[in-house]
């Protein structure tokens, strides 16, 4: 193998994110007078739906007969205004990027890798993200960007990750895909990449089996020892 990309999940991966889009969605509910309030543990059960707008419809299908329900026009527009509170808050400055990732990204760079993103969450929130942690543009930090909105199924299917694949111009051969959840994992397999998850604290109960390692954090004392030679140099 020669590794010449690692491909990145963002949310739980680059930084713990869910907390700020679980107060992004309840925020959203309560400024459009819906009765909806996401508790962590509900949060956790919702995270096995990948993606905003399909993690919403999940929720009102488990709802009482009689209670609201929104059309997928207003689901839609929910989802924008979630968009926009999620930027605002990650703008607050409160959010850190997960151990080890400024200094693998870093030295990635400074060895010619390229570096690309994953994720089946949208574009706006990966700026939201990057102009919080790094203070720059997603496309200063990432050569490629694939997002959940880009393709035809999010995660578990492979498509986001075939996305990346094609936009590297690189088989999955040369690649290391990194994960911190189930779903990810599955994605990332279908797409042919060997996987490191670092779990994150709403995946840590998952089953990570058929990853190529299991770390608790991206920290340099923790890269296997493949990646630490091709970082090298």
């Amino acid at each position: 193998m020669t590794l010449k990309a690692l491909i990145f999940d963002v949310d739980g991966t680059l930084a713990e994110t869910e907390e700020a889009h679980r107060a992004a969605f309840n925020d959203s509910f309560a400024a459009s007078g819906l009765d909806w309030c996401w508790s962590r543990e509900a949060y956790r059960e919702l995270l096995k739906t990948t993606g905003g707008k399909e993690r919403m419809r999940a929720y009102q299908d488990g709802l009482p007969a009689g209670a609201r329900r929104l059309s997928d026009e207003e689901i839609a527009t929910l989802h924008k205004r979630k968009t926009a509170r999620y930027g605002e808050i990650l703008a607050a400055g409160d959010l850190a990027l997960r151990p080890g990732v400024a200094e693998l990204i870093e030295a990635a760079r400074a060895a010619g890798l390229k570096l690309a993103v994953a994720t089946t969450t949208n574009r706006p929130n990966v700026e939201a993200l990057t102009r919080c942690c790094w203070g720059r543009p997603a496309d200063a930090v990432f050569d490629v960007i694939a997002a959940g909105d880009e393709v035809a199924e999010k995660k578990p299917a492979p498509d986001v990750y075939l996305a990346a694949l094609d936009r590297l111009g690189l088989p999955a051969a040369d690649c290391i895909a990194f994960e911190d959840s189930r779903n990810g994992l599955i994605s990332a397999r279908g797409a042919g990449l060997a996987v490191v998850m670092t779990p994150s604290v709403y995946t840590d109960h998952e089953d990570h089996s058929g990853a190529a390692q299991i770390l608790p954090s991206l920290e340099r004392a923790h890269w296997p020892a493949p990646l630490a030679a091709a970082l090298a140099g």
